[in-house]
């Protein structure tokens, strides 16, 4: 089963192979693909979520909600396509590569991959790095 992949801005974005990208990380992570659905929005609503369930007074760029791992994953996530622009931008990468780096990091999040140490943040950056290799393989055919 596909993601269901929304947005609540006018920007133009890559809607099956987000959804595709999220799907491919779960199964090759071993975990099947259940009920989710990924929200690509603006600042105002990613600081509206980020202070509703973090106590954080800001947008970030993703934030992840796992409602079941076993067999199967459901849940959803928040991508603010503002903080996307602005990172793509700060680290010199195209918008495109950071909207998958990040979509595939809500993707780990969803199958269990934490970034609170850093251990656990290369963990999860090599992981990154890994998907959007083929992601990008993928794109590009």
């Amino acid at each position: 089963m596909l993601p269901e992949i929304q947005t609540t801005t006018k920007r133009e974005l890559p809607l099956e192979l987000l959804a595709q990208t999220v799907a491919t990380v779960i199964e090759r992570e071993g975990f099947e693909p259940g009920e989710i659905v990924g929200v690509y929005c603006g600042d105002r609503l990613s600081r509206r979520i980020n202070r509703s369930y973090l106590n954080h007074d800001y947008p970030t760029d993703t934030i992840t909600f796992c409602y079941e791992r076993e067999p199967r994953i459901d849940g959803e996530f928040y991508i603010c396509l503002d903080v996307i622009g602005r990172n793509a931008w700060r680290f010199g990468v195209t918008f495109q590569d950071e909207l998958l780096r990040v979509t595939i990091h809500s993707a780990l999040h969803l199958v269990g991959y934490e970034d609170a140490t850093s251990e656990e943040r290369e963990r999860m950056t090599a992981r990154e790095d890994f998907y959007l290799r083929s992601v990008n393989t993928l794109s590009s055919e």
